[in-house]
């Protein structure tokens, strides 16, 4: 965002006949940017007046929402003021992109969704002025090389929606899968299925989120390896197939 004294300085340059690759290149402003102020010069009402964030407009989608973005999200500011919520969803799961868009409408309804086909995967889109407020743990680099940590006003939030909290972890981070193993039954080797979930990330601060989440809801597991979280005992995972259930 730039003050108006920045933009009339931008716009005295390419009055003065210069391309607006130079001005751009000497004063660090894109060239949309100038684009957009030859046409009109005066701010937008967003950009002076700052409206307060008055928090999610659902709790729940918003506990779900957040499980997503620590997986897969990312903010990204807009040159124009605002910033842009994106949530990677794999094509192989329309579903997810659908619960994806549908949450982002129901925390923020006044702030438009619309989803961008990258290669393999879709990523669900919203611009507004609030989401760099709904989500702190915004950031510089990866999630896994810096700290994440939840403020009190979402941790209440979690703990008020434990299972959407989970889900939206297990939607973006993880998976339900049929393992399988031989037994030797009366001199007989017998196939046995059985159900279970993984959730990788390589964030600990994330892993622990989820662990801990899981604890207060009673479900057992086991860190599998480094990066992986194992839920596999039956009663857990009939927890789990209730609340959360396989990807689609």
């Amino acid at each position: 965002m730039y003050d108006m004294a920045t933009r009339r300085r931008a716009l005295a340059l390419v009055a003065q006949g210069r391309s607006l690759n130079s001005v751009s290149t000497e004063t660090g402003i894109s060239r949309s940017a100038l684009r957009a102020w030859q046409t009109r010069i005066e701010p937008l009402p967003r950009l002076t007046r700052a409206a307060t964030c008055s928090g999610p407009a659902d709790p729940a989608a918003y506990a779900y929402l957040l499980g997503l973005y620590l997986g897969d999200g990312c903010i990204s500011p807009h040159p124009r003021g605002g910033h842009h919520l994106r949530i990677a969803c794999a094509d192989a799961w329309p579903g997810l992109i659908e619960q994806c868009r549908t949450a982002m409408l129901a925390v923020r309804p006044d702030a438009p969704v619309y989803l961008l086909q990258r290669t393999g995967c879709v990523a669900v889109t919203s611009y507004g002025r609030h989401w760099i407020c709904l989500f702190p743990q915004h950031g510089p680099g990866k999630k896994h090389e810096r700290t994440i940590r939840l403020e009190p006003w979402q941790q209440a939030l979690v703990e008020a929606h434990p299972w959407e909290f989970v889900r939206g972890l297990i939607h973006s981070d993880g998976c339900r899968v049929t393992n399988w193993t031989t037994r030797v039954v009366g001199g007989t080797p017998r196939r046995y299925e059985y159900p279970r979930y993984f959730f990788t990330n390589k964030s600990a601060d994330i892993t622990s989120l989820l662990t801990a989440t899981l604890d207060r809801l009673g479900v057992a597991w086991r860190q599998a390896n480094r990066q992986n979280i194992s839920i596999a005992r039956k009663e857990s995972v009939a927890h789990m197939d209730l609340h959360i259930g396989p990807k689609y």
